[in-house]
């Protein structure tokens, strides 16, 4: 299960965030207004308490030392050493990044890397764009950098950031600065290297020391790390001082030092002298080189940061770079193939470049959170009975995949469950460890539950763990050819027993295998916040959690069969899980005191379902993604399992007998197709028919770049609902959101989200290996055209990987209208991987950095017409 020898390499890596400033563990307040506790104005001044932040950087795995690079291009009133962006509330659709970076390549193990930020050479529009943005509304589109005009002459620089790594503790660093403008330019290039403060809280005061070692490096020592040394070539000038806070210019007193964060800052930009430690000593860095550059020329920048001392280091710099760069090509070249599509190949490596930057060290001590530490004053009382207070036990220091680095830079437990199944390929030893990570003590709270997010740890995600922990097991094996990893399987399988037994009794309220769950990771996608308190006497009965719990249990049944081949016990285990998925399958067709069920016959469609105390009922008929998760719910078993686990088939066979009311809900158990195989899912043939003809249908769900989240219906004809004393009302909204709920930076009332297109195309896969050929369906719906799931499977993976992928005019739908991004040759082929996608043209949305669950993509890209791959070896 664990690495073997060489995980050495994983030592540095990625692990900086792109944004700490504005983020709940830095926020001390009393009403948890985390964007303003820190906001972007602040960062350059204050010491953070919980993580470090930096353009294109790096750090050991428990981020005591960091490195990333700062920019002045002359004209800003600050140096360029973090991502800016718009807060959750200076922003029409919530935070959002003005920025543009672009993550282009990496090994699994970080041996070379590479990315892009284009930086202006303008002044940076800060105002600009919180003003401009202030104005819009949630009808308008995001003002974004590219909008204010500052690319428009090609004025800028294209910042490459590259790393390569002679060994696990000896790193090469590329800096190339290309100017893109007709005239030449001057900019000011500052590697930079720090410690994270450490030192400052009153629990160790031990603090590091790094200081000039001859005239062109910089020598670091860390009592965990030991010592460490910083080459520069070309002798630039090297700037000292302290990674402290300035409490000054923050909070208008004098705090301990002469020295602080923004010292740099201050020098660089303010020409102040006294800002920098003349000494050359301190706890922060820079090199600083002050450069022009020629029209339309570039500008290269190396250094090298290694454990021992190297009297030539800039000797074997470039043949180590050459190899580094030929070794990630021969990877890249080896997962590829049998791909004859350039431009699918490039789409995928970038993918997969993302996914592996966006690992992070996250950090934070929930109780040491809430009291405070002893070096600081100490933080208001109410905020021990305020957020998160209930996760005392929360103490994580890990590396973990983020959603987002700037827009979600914390772990989200449904995005890991999807970043894990991305991960196949390339690594599955992380994906594996990534999972085993949130059932922890130290994560997973001693009632089960798993946590959620740092905005609130208790909020409730789609139980999908089990689901991508039996995804990684199996692919793993067909993937790269290796054998079973029981140990990881059993592993998590105990855990996720604690975590099912949370959800049976804390989101099944009433007893009756119907469940709520809240707004399960799909944001604004109801009338109404599924995540009020409804009113007395009412329950909602939630399809999509609902059936996100027969999802779970047919995992679980899954799992312990498989660990039943080796271990007998399991096959009980496998029968309890059996018996709860028939359960939670009789709830959903007839529940309540009139035994309605979810399904609406009228419709041939299933909904969630309002209950009163007083027996009445009503069903909320809005065609969502709610009514297309229970095609999630399936599990075909191959017939040697019966053969095999005769204590399973016998305790199935005698509940089968004794209860034939809920025999008669599971479709085809009892008969083998052709290929022996035996089929329990929540949907019976006819019903995977009519779904089918609703998600199908181009009018309702389907648009040419895969599934939306609503169906395009209610853009005409918007659906009303009055509930509490107010009408409530969905209109198909294919883009941003026009909703507030959930902070409007998200919006599932009809974009495309690809988690969850993901979970459709293995579903109708699922539902192939059973009914095969025979079973065929209409695609499109009215269309005349009848295709088997396993080419509707791949018809789909076409329309998704085309959101990416140039069309016959040379163009990406991912870049929308934008024909910068469109048509120049320095932006067409750089690719950001949205968070969701336009329902009617593919443009991103959202967070444009979600290479956690939107590189899912890259496994619909791999040969054989693209899916078909992907399809068979899953």
């Amino acid at each position: 299960m664990e690495r073997d020898a060489e995980s050495l390499w994983y030592k540095w890596g990625p692990y900086l965030t792109d944004r700490q400033w504005g983020t709940v563990r830095e926020d001390y307040s009393a009403d948890g207004s985390a964007w303003e506790a820190v906001t972007h104005d602040m960062a350059r001044s204050k010491a953070y308490r919980w993580g470090e932040e930096g353009i294109g950087g790096i750090c050991d795995d428990k981020q005591l030392l960091c490195f990333a690079i700062a920019l002045w291009n002359k004209k800003d009133p600050i140096l360029k050493e973090r991502y800016f962006g718009l807060t959750g509330n200076e922003g029409n659709h919530g935070e959002d990044v003005k920025e543009y970076y672009y993550y282009l390549d990496s090994t699994p193990r970080h041996d070379y890397m590479k990315m892009l930020y284009k930086y202006p050479q303008s002044e940076f529009p800060y105002q600009q764009l919180v003003d401009e943005s202030r104005h819009r509304s949630k009808t308008d589109r995001e003002y974004e950098l590219i909008d204010t005009g500052i690319f428009e002459k090609d004025q800028y620089f294209d910042v490459f950031i590259e790393y390569a790594k002679k060994n696990e503790e000896d790193i090469l660093v590329l800096i190339t600065v290309h100017n893109r403008s007709n005239e030449d330019a001057s900019l000011n290039v500052l590697p930079t290297i720090w410690f994270r403060n450490t030192w400052s809280w009153g629990m160790d005061a031990y603090k590091p020391q790094m200081g000039s070692f001859g005239s062109t490096s910089i020598r670091l020592n860390h009592k965990d790390l030991g010592d460490y040394f910083l080459s520069c070539k070309d002798n630039p000038a090297l700037l000292f001082t302290e990674n402290e806070t300035n409490a000054k210019r923050l909070y208008g007193v004098k705090g301990p030092g002469s020295y602080f964060k923004d010292g740099i800052n201050n020098y660089i930009v303010h020409k102040d002298v006294t800002a920098i430690c003349p000494d050359l000593v301190g706890t922060k860095a820079s090199a600083s080189y002050e450069i022009t550059i020629n029209a339309r020329q570039s500008h290269s920048i190396s250094l090298r940061l290694h454990k021992y001392e190297n009297q030539n280091p800039f000797a074997d710099f470039e043949m180590i770079f050459a190899s580094r760069k030929q070794g990630a090509d021969d990877f890249y070249s080896d997962l590829q193939k049998d791909n004859p599509s350039t431009d699918a190949c490039l789409v995928q490596r970038q993918a997969y470049a993302g996914l592996l930057w966006s690992k992070q060290f996250y950090h934070l001590n929930v109780r040491e959170w809430l009291l405070g530490d002893p070096g600081s004053p100490p933080p208001p009382a109410q905020r021990l009975r305020g957020r998160n207070h209930e996760w005392k036990h929360l103490n994580n220091a890990d590396i973990i995949s983020m959603p987002d680095k700037w827009e979600y830079p914390w772990y989200a437990a449904w995005d890991l469950a999807f970043h894990a199944v991305a991960y196949i390929p390339v690594d599955p030893a992380f994906a594996k460890k990534q999972l085993l990570l949130l059932t922890k003590e130290w994560y997973m709270h001693p009632n089960g539950q798993l946590p959620a997010y740092e905005w609130n740890f208790s909020d409730v995600n789609p139980p999908v763990h089990a689901w991508a922990a039996w995804r990684v097991y199996r692919s793993e094996q067909r993937f790269h050819k290796t054998k079973p990893d029981r140990e990881f399987l059993e592993s998590i399988f105990h855990k996720l027993l604690l975590n099912f037994n949370w959800w049976v009794n804390r989101k099944d309220s009433n007893n009756n295998n119907l469940f709520e769950g809240g707004f399960l990771g799909l944001d604004n996608i109801g009338a109404f916040d599924r995540n009020f308190k409804m009113p007395a006497g009412v329950t909602m009965a939630q399809s999509d959690g609902t059936s996100w719990m027969a999802m779970f249990s047919l995992n679980m049944m899954r799992i312990a069969l498989e660990l039943a081949k080796e271990n007998k016990v399991y096959q009980a285990m496998a029968t309890k899980f059996f018996e709860h998925f028939l359960f939670i399958a009789e709830a959903m067709w007839h529940s309540g005191v009139n035994k309605e069920s979810l399904w609406d016959d009228e419709d041939q469609f299933y909904y969630d379902m309002l209950y009163t105390d007083d027996g009445r009922s009503m069903k909320l008929k809005l065609r969502s993604l709610v009514g297309l998760i229970p095609m999630f719910a399936v599990e075909v078993l191959e017939d040697d399992v019966f053969l095999e686990q005769t204590e399973f088939v016998e305790r199935l066979n005698w509940f089968l007998d004794n209860r034939p009311d809920l025999a008669s809900l599971v479709s085809r158990w009892h008969e083998k197709s052709s290929g022996a195989k035996h089929l329990l899912s929540l949907l019976r043939g006819e019903r995977l028919t009519k779904i089918l003809i609703r998600m199908l249908d181009e009018t309702e769900f389907l648009s040419d770049f895969g599934v939306r989240g609503l169906s395009k219906s209610y853009q005409s004809h918007p659906f009303e609902i009055f509930l509490r004393g107010e009408t409530h009302t969905v209109d198909y909204v294919p883009g941003e959101g026009n909703s507030t709920m959930f902070g409007g930076n998200s919006n599932w009332r009809g974009p495309i989200w690809m988690p969850v297109n993901y979970l459709i195309l293995e579903s109708l896969r699922r539902f192939y290996q059973y009914y095969g050929d025979d079973f065929k369906v209409e695609y499109p719906t009215r269309s005349g055209i009848y295709l088997t799931l396993f080419e509707v499977v791949k018809e789909l993976a076409v329309r998704l990987t085309h959101i990416f992928l140039r069309d016959d005019n040379g163009r990406r739908p991912v870049f929308g209208d934008n024909d910068k991004f469109q048509t120049d040759p320095h932006f067409r082929d750089y690719i950001l991987f949205y968070e969701y996608f336009h329902g009617d043209n593919g443009r991103g949305v959202g967070a444009s950095h979600q290479t956690g669950w939107t590189a899912l993509v890259a496994r619909l890209m791999f040969p054989l017409g693209i899916e078909d791959k992907w399809i068979k070896m899953n």
